[in-house]
């Protein structure tokens, strides 16, 4: 039986301060916008032409709490995770659906100094994977040994995670 492929790679920029919450299973959770923009020239009129994708990634467990320790609004962060479309009922019970990346991977990507991102405060995270760059830029890279809680009912943002796959 073949296997399918369902995985993100995002280079971008939080949109606002994460923040970090517990679900009722005591499993944390922090929920952010980030930023991708791509940019190209107008074949027609010759004019540059910018554009700026916002994306909704959920992070769990250890890699929540570092990012809502450690990342602020404009941090450049390197996001590796999986597409999941989630489903609940609005207050008039329709159906509602919403679609965001699941992380279980992530890299600050700002050096330490620019005030984007770790602002120096990873200094306290240990040397797990901390190092510098010849260029004078620090990266963290943290892995989430478990990117999603242990059942769908735990993460009710709204809804629970759809289950069933219509093929």
């Amino acid at each position: 039986m073949a296997r399918g492929i369902n995985k993100v790679i995002l280079i971008g920029n939080l949109g606002k301060d994460p923040e970090l919450r517990q679900l009722p299973s005591g499993v944390a959770v922090v929920n952010i916008t980030l930023a991708t923009s791509s940019s190209w020239r107008d074949k027609a009129t010759g004019e540059n032409k910018d554009h700026t994708e916002w994306h909704n990634v959920v992070f769990f467990n250890k890699l929540a709490e570092i990012v809502g320790k450690y990342l602020k609004k404009g941090a450049k962060v390197y996001v590796e995770g999986s597409l999941r479309t989630r489903k609940w009922q609005d207050k008039n019970g329709g159906d509602r659906y919403t679609t965001e990346i699941v992380a279980s991977d992530m890299q600050m990507l700002d050096s330490r100094n620019s005030g984007g991102g770790s602002s120096g405060a990873a200094d306290d995270y240990g040397s797990s994977g901390y190092g510098h760059s010849a260029g004078g830029s620090a990266a963290h890279t943290v892995r989430n040994e478990s990117a999603a809680p242990a059942s769908a009912a735990d993460y009710n943002d709204g809804g629970a995670i759809e289950d069933d796959i219509p093929f």
